[in-house]
């Protein structure tokens, strides 16, 4: 990367959050740094939370994220995904125009990051996607004190309680042993889901090989070249279909409902999503094991998040927003929503790669 962040400027004095950070049809916009946060549309220069596609976006002039949010949106997008790229360090701070700006881990997936923005004595975090549970495959979730807290909402309703994701990757064990002759086919988001879901599985105890569909193995070898231990993994491509008799065997969402599952012997469709909280959603999916496992903060980790943070204002977006708002403004927070537009939800969204679509 060459210069194209990093330009100094005077301080600006008595900043109000809004005259720091604005939402836009562009995204998140930092006026006074030149900026936007996961920008929707191409800009100048983007700062990236985060390898999801919703957050992580080709196309823009500049690009500073963390080393592994780089080399992720290079897998997914090639080489010249952006102008010009700049790595960051968790901890390390940088000036852009007026402000200050430090990433700090979200516990979201790998390279997943906080972005602390400074102006003056004004301090805003925009969260990006995160969690506070404990996954194995990324840098924990680092509470930042701050003025200003800009919290995802994604499951901000109190319903969304997630629970321990090893216990319900103790469920899947469970049926995998209750039912030797069937495959089983877990739904997972490639990049962040099917990694922890893997990790998991190893951390329970589970050593035979796990089975990839195609449009994981790219981002599951990154992982790997991460040190991050999978185990022994294995392409479900060519593999016969009386062989995955008792196996698990991980795919994108989208391939669990199409003729691609053809290929297993009587599969046990499972999804790993926080999602699965709702049973209806489950049942409407076809799901047969649905497995609470979340790479968002659920309703507990989102209050207590707020409240451990300090900030006497919290800006609320990428979900339940009203739910959250209102639980704030009953804390005495001044809250508002962001209505920022164009993040979804990734882990309904993904679709396999055109060539990966039959591995």
């Amino acid at each position: 990367m060459t210069g194209s962040f990093g330009v100094a400027a005077p301080y600006m004095t008595h900043m109000r959050p809004q005259d720091i950070l604005l939402p836009t049809a562009d995204g998140l916009c930092c006026k006074p740094g030149n900026f936007h946060i996961d920008p929707v549309r191409p800009v100048e220069r983007a700062v990236i939370t985060h390898g999801h596609s919703d957050h992580a976006r080709a196309g823009h002039g500049a690009v500073l994220a963390t080393q592994e949010t780089l080399d992720m949106m290079r897998l997914r997008y090639g080489e010249n995904f952006a102008g010009s790229t700049q790595a960051i360090r968790y901890g390390e701070e940088i000036r852009l125009g007026d402000v200050r700006v430090r990433f700090h881990p979200a516990g979201h997936v790998l390279g997943s990051a906080q972005i602390a923005v400074t102006c003056k004595d004004t301090c805003i975090v925009a969260s990006g996607d995160y969690k506070d549970a404990p996954d194995p495959t990324c840098t924990p979730f680092e509470l930042v004190p701050c003025d200003v807290f800009i919290t995802e909402a994604t499951f901000g309703l109190p319903v969304f309680r997630h629970g321990d994701a090893a216990d319900e990757v103790r469920k899947l064990l469970a049926s995998v042993a209750l039912f030797p002759e069937r495959a089983h086919l877990v739904g997972a988001y490639s990049l962040g889901k099917a990694q922890r879901v893997i990790a998991l599985l190893r951390q329970a105890g589970y050593e035979a090989p796990i089975y990839l569909h195609g449009a994981m193995e790219k981002i599951t070898e990154y992982y790997q070249s991460r040190r991050i231990n999978l185990g022994e993994l294995r392409p479900v491509m060519g593999v016969k279909k009386a062989a995955l008799a008792g196996t698990i065997t991980l795919a994108p969402p989208s391939a669990t409902s199409d003729l691609w599952t053809r290929r297993f012997p009587d599969p046990v469709t499972a999804f790993a999503s926080g999602w699965m909280r709702v049973r209806a959603r489950a049942r409407q999916r076809g799901i047969e094991l649905p497995l609470v496992i979340s790479d968002h903060a659920d309703w507990d980790g989102l209050t207590a998040t707020i409240a451990a943070t300090g900030a006497g204002e919290i800006w609320v977006t990428h979900g339940q927003e009203d739910a959250l708002v209102h639980w704030c403004k009953s804390q005495g927070l001044r809250a508002q929503p962001l209505d920022l537009v164009g993040y979804g939800d990734e882990e309904e969204s993904e679709t396999p790669l055109q060539d990966e679509a039959e591995a």
